[in-house]
């Protein structure tokens, strides 16, 4: 199966690309031996419910692109290179990468693994679903970039409301939007300041890179003087969910989704 789902603009098309790499909970056949997590754990360090919060963007112009599995499977918000021998056969044993390109930890240090993944079955997981997965986001890339001089990529995530363990902020409440920028680098000023106005002006805390500057896509794609703009958007999960059930809350769900999908527009229609 494809590692992820393909929606295309309705309407006018704008510059913008909604990404959305941790939603997906689905486990291949083949991996399922490899793995040893609780289906909650899975659920867990998912960002549930985030492709459905952005499900209006292609009506607003965007380009939507939303993974299907796990990340459990494989992370798509990592480098390819982000693994140690704990978590990949052959990979350096000075470095430690509990939750790289393949998690062996869970955010509660759940094991995931029953052990080091064979290089063969990481072989696998790479070719068949990371890197279509980024061939297909570099292609929209390179298609807006042709077409309207620019390309801006909306990273679409969501975070625990509260720090966890592993994390600099422990038990700390965080923001209700988090913008990860890596420092203001990954995108042009304007751009940056215009999704920090968009959620402060409807009474959002908004605090930026904080405790998230930006995964793999943000570092790895956001190229300012070259046209494309990336911003990682982590939303509290408190906004839309139970984070003990896990369930969603439907009304708070409707208004983020039309949130969203009104900021996705925004940003289409922002000046070059």
């Amino acid at each position: 199966m494809k590692s992820f789902e393909e929606r295309d603009p309705v309407g006018a098309e704008t510059c913008v690309i909604v990404e959305v790499p941790h939603a997906g909970i689905f486990v291949p056949a083949e991996c399922l031996a490899e793995l040893c997590a609780p289906a909650r754990a899975i659920a867990r360090d998912a960002d549930l419910y985030v492709d459905e919060i952005y499900a209006g963007a292609p009506s607003a112009g965007a380009s939507l692109l939303a993974a299907r599995l796990s990340r459990y499977v494989v992370d798509l918000n990592r480098g390819e290179e982000d693994i140690d021998a704990e978590s990949v056969e052959g990979g350096p044993a000075s470095s430690r990468a509990p939750r790289g390109i393949i998690w062996r930890l869970s955010s509660d240090r759940d094991r995931v693994l029953t052990g080091p993944l064979p290089r063969k079955s990481f072989d696998h997981r790479v070719r068949s679903f990371y890197r279509p997965y980024h061939e297909r986001l570099q292609a929209l890339i390179a298609d807006k970039r042709a077409r309207f001089g620019r390309a801006i990529v909306l990273a679409a995530h969501s975070m625990p409301s509260v720090g966890r363990r592993g994390h600099t902020d422990l038990d700390a409440v965080r923001a209700d939007v988090v913008p990860g920028t890596r420092g203001r680098t990954s995108a042009a000023g304007p751009i940056i300041d215009l999704v920090d106005q968009f959620f402060r002006t409807r009474g959002f805390e908004v605090r930026h890179d904080l405790p998230y500057s930006g995964g793999f896509t943000t570092q790895h794609y956001g190229r300012p003087a070259d046209g494309v703009h990336v911003i990682q958007i982590e939303l509290a999960r408190r906004l839309y969910m139970d984070e003990f059930t896990l369930l969603p809350n439907p009304e708070r769900m409707e208004k983020l989704r039309a949130l969203c999908t009104e900021l996705v527009r925004a940003v289409g229609q922002a000046p070059s």
